[in-house]
């Protein structure tokens, strides 16, 4: 529920006014701290990735933020309000009949607004899960999903009645509330209770349905293809609208809201629209420098390198990375790290090789090293 909920800037560590980019770069340093692929098996960490993803997701859009920073978490809860698709009024709490029943309670009567059991209601939402490849995410896919929903019963289509006669309940005359009144001390004490033969809905069958049993809906599974958008990140979700739970009295059916995961890739990682790889490169690669194989969402590509590459250098791919979601024109960045693989089980001539080179390098020892030894030198001394 949204009140377990912890509060968005303090999931991602910033202030209420902080800046987008501020928000941006927060979410990105958390994000890769408790990334899966990095945290194999820590169910704490998986749930404050998706705990970050949500915060970020709210936060990096200026009209969610400003309906959170308005109304909290009920402020981006679409299910908030009793699912009628909306604040209500007074801030999103809906009807206030009930609370005019409690003061009519109290002082015998009087006028109270009550809900109309007959009117058309939204069905509500139902959740899904969609295991998705790292590919399928970055780029989008139309996949296959299996959803448990109500539906309007096929034999009676709705009605609950087998014989399909629906007539008005004699009981609250269609109301679908009784009303009783009692003596305490005194006083008469009314209260308002769900009509006891009709359950509420104002109606009376005389012949249920045998496949609803008088219900008008059942629980099926429905199979549907839907589009997954590009760039969705671990954790996340996305709407199919209208293919949720069925309305009542001709209301509008809930939405469909997918969350998704998305499996470890053997080379990538991802962080909000980056991505990153390393790239192994060989002694000789990293002294001279030249081309190198870079693997990327769209392929490999050739880089060039320049001569004397330290090991854990980074580079950076501009428009190679993750599309984003709101606009998937725009992409984020590959970064690759070369890592200097050291040559092992070399033949005597290849160490006999190394062994003249670094014997021509020794009165031209690298700035670092020599800078190394002489504050070695320095600390013993």
């Amino acid at each position: 529920m949204a009140e377990n909920k912890r509060d968005y800037y303090e999931v991602l560590g910033v202030e209420k006014g902080a800046s987008a980019e501020e928000i941006k770069k927060a979410y990105r340093k958390n994000a890769m701290k408790y990334h899966p692929d990095r945290n194999p098996g820590d169910k704490t960490a998986e749930e404050k990735f998706k705990e970050l993803g949500e915060a970020y997701e709210v936060l990096s859009d200026d009209d969610k933020r400003a309906r959170y920073d308005q109304f909290g978490h009920a402020g981006v809860d679409p299910n908030f309000g009793g699912g009628q698709g909306g604040y209500g009024g007074y801030g999103g709490f809906g009807d206030f009949g009930d609370l005019g029943d409690i003061f009519g309670s109290f002082f015998g009567g009087g006028t109270s607004r009550r809900s109309n059991p007959n009117a058309p209601r939204r069905g509500e939402n139902v959740s899904a899960r969609l295991d998705l490849t790292f590919e399928e995410a970055a780029f989008g896919c139309e996949r296959e999903i299996s959803v448990q929903r109500i539906e309007n019963c096929a034999v009676c289509s709705g009605t609950g009645s087998a014989d399909g006669a629906v007539e008005t309940c004699p009981t609250c005359r269609g109301a679908g509330q009784v009303r009783t009144t009692q003596n305490f001390m005194g006083m008469a004490m009314q209260s308002t209770t769900v009509c006891p033969q009709c359950n509420g809905s104002g109606k009376h069958i005389k012949t249920p349905c045998n496949t609803c049993r008088g219900k008008g809906k059942v629980r099926r599974t429905q199979k549907m293809k839907v589009k997954v958008p590009a760039g969705i990140d671990m954790g996340q979700a996305f709407r199919v609208s209208g293919q949720g739970n069925v309305g009542s009295n001709g209301g509008p059916n809930g939405d469909v809201l997918v969350e998704v995961t998305i499996r470890k890739h053997p080379i990538f990682l991802r962080n909000g629209t980056d991505v990153y790889c390393e790239v192994p490169i060989s002694f000789t690669q990293a002294a001279l420098g030249g081309e190198i194989e870079v693997p990327t969402l769209d392929g490999k590509i050739l880089y060039e390198i320049p001569e004397g590459t330290q090991t854990g250098r980074e580079f950076v791919l501009h428009d190679k990375g993750i599309p984003e979601v709101s606009n998937p024109r725009r992409r984020g960045k590959h970064r690759f790290t070369v890592v200097v693989e050291t040559p092992t089980k070399l033949t005597k001539e290849q160490k006999e090789l190394l062994r003249q080179l670094e014997g021509t390098m020794e009165s031209k020892s690298s700035p670092k090293r020599k800078k190394f030894f002489d504050t070695l030198k320095d600390f013993f001394d």
